[in-house]
């Protein structure tokens, strides 16, 4: 065990996170934040009446913060969007299914995990039949979320004429070009039809999604085994759709893959509605946009911070922020697991639990159901929906994606999400925390030196 753990923290200094406590202060952002729409970038002047359409006062200074993201980041915003949330799994795969079944050019399937379970046969079976129709069906998976799948169940979808590509094989034998990197997972989930509707979130290809969590039910089940995930899906029509197709060609074609073949990729873009989005991709050893996204809304709070997070870690910089928050005077409350799949990983993120309670941060656990969404909604106008979890792991050697949305509309939908995963979630209290057995204690001391790596 000792040595594992000297290995861990050996191998980890090669590679930290970066300085993005005074990160706002150290940018030189433009006056008005660039937005492109269904016929390429807008004037100043456009620009601007669409952001004072979108904000209240005594908000976030949307205007700046968007310009500052955007200097971070490195992404512009796009403009004409239109964003539907989707909650547990059978309301996202009906929604996904709805889509594939409608398709008329081609399918591009990015996941993390895609289980060889009933959920995942019937998936593959429709994905199947629309390829013997005639339409491109393309899927990349990652080689360390299908692990324990059969390579049978791929062989058969490829057999069919579907074309997969495994990302970062576990086995370097099978590695096309000769970066292996074993930490460096893709742990996207992002389905695109026809270039023309995008979805993504916390959703893997999984019987965990069969059935419903506890949200907005008004018949419970009898027991937690009866419950399905709690998750958060953002399905996604408009001009923005050409984003998430460059991220889904260009890690592809950074696994010297076979290249895709011919399909219309690129639609001519259409207005489908009004929501401003900003597509943020990141890549081990990339430039940390989602990191610094994050970081920047959860500093410019000036109301709230609300943030639903199934594997919280935190690491250093980012509890700063959080503290930082709670201590000016911004609700902070996270909803984190009550329980989770990942033993390491639940008691590592407890470890923080006491200096951000004693900075008056509020802590609220999901009683029942296995808590996966990762999801985020500050001062009621800045939301964000994706893969990405608030830990180490995410920001550092994932492949991740998130979706920022810009508005009040949208951001009181997400809140209105927010307050239902507190109806279901307990609030840890500072009393509470401090009656904790020792044996949970010396759990997350031992959990949070393997944090690095979880």
């Amino acid at each position: 065990m000792l040595a594992l753990v000297l290995l861990c923290t050996t191998v980890g200094s090669c590679a930290t996170l970066p300085d993005v406590q005074q990160l706002g202060s150290t940018l030189s952002p433009a006056a008005t934040p660039s937005v492109s729409g269904a016929h390429g970038p807008l004037s100043d002047e456009r620009t601007l009446t669409l952001l004072r359409k979108r904000w209240p006062n005594n908000t976030l200074d949307m205007r700046t913060a968007a310009a500052l993201e955007e200097v971070a980041t490195g992404v512009p915003l796009i403009a004409g969007n239109k964003c539907t949330l989707l909650y547990d799994g059978p309301q996202t795969m009906a929604a996904m299914s709805a889509a594939i079944a409608a398709a008329t050019d081609h399918i591009n399937l990015e996941t993390y995990i895609f289980d060889q379970d009933a959920l995942g046969r019937q998936f593959a079976d429709q994905l199947i039949e629309r390829q013997r129709h005639g339409i491109t069906v393309n899927i990349l998976y990652d080689s360390v979320g299908t692990l324990d799948v059969p390579q049978a169940f791929f062989e058969r979808m490829r057999a069919a004429g579907i074309h997969l590509v495994a990302f970062n094989p576990v086995n370097p034998a099978r590695l096309r070009g000769d970066d292996w990197r074993i930490n460096h997972r893709d742990h996207r989930k992002l389905l695109i039809v026809d270039g023309k509707v995008a979805f993504t979130g916390g959703l893997n290809i999984s019987g965990t999604y069969a059935r419903s969590s506890l949200f907005r039910s008004h018949n419970p089940p009898a027991s937690a085994g009866q419950l399905g995930w709690r998750d958060t899906e953002v399905m996604i029509e408009g001009p923005a759709v050409a984003a998430f197709q460059w991220v889904f060609l260009r890690t592809w074609a950074g696994q010297d893959a076979a290249d895709l073949p011919d399909a219309h990729y690129f639609p001519p873009p259409a207005r489908a509605g009004d929501k401003i989005v900003r597509v943020l991709a990141s890549d081990p050893g990339g430039q940390f946009e989602i990191y610094k996204a994050y970081s920047l809304a959860i500093q410019q709070a000036r109301r709230s911070i609300h943030l639903t997070s199934a594997y919280f870690v935190p690491d250093p910089q980012t509890v700063a922020a959080l503290t930082a928050a709670a201590r000016r005077g911004v609700d902070v409350r996270i909803v984190v697991p009550g329980k989770s799949d990942l033993g390491l990983v639940f008691y590592a993120g407890r470890s923080s639990y006491d200096d951000l309670l004693a900075a008056g941060v509020h802590l609220h656990a999901m009683k029942l159901a296995m808590l996966h969404a990762k999801t985020a909604v500050i001062d009621g106008n800045w939301s964000t929906v994706g893969s990405t979890n608030i830990d180490t792991r995410s920001f550092l050697h994932n492949s991740e994606l998130n979706v920022v949305v810009l508005g009040d509309s949208f951001g009181a939908e997400m809140e209105s999400a927010f307050r239902e995963d507190l109806r279901d979630s307990i609030e840890i209290t500072p009393q509470a925390w401090r009656a904790r057995p020792l044996g949970e204690r010396l759990r997350e001391w031992l959990a949070r030196i393997m944090a690095y790596w979880l």
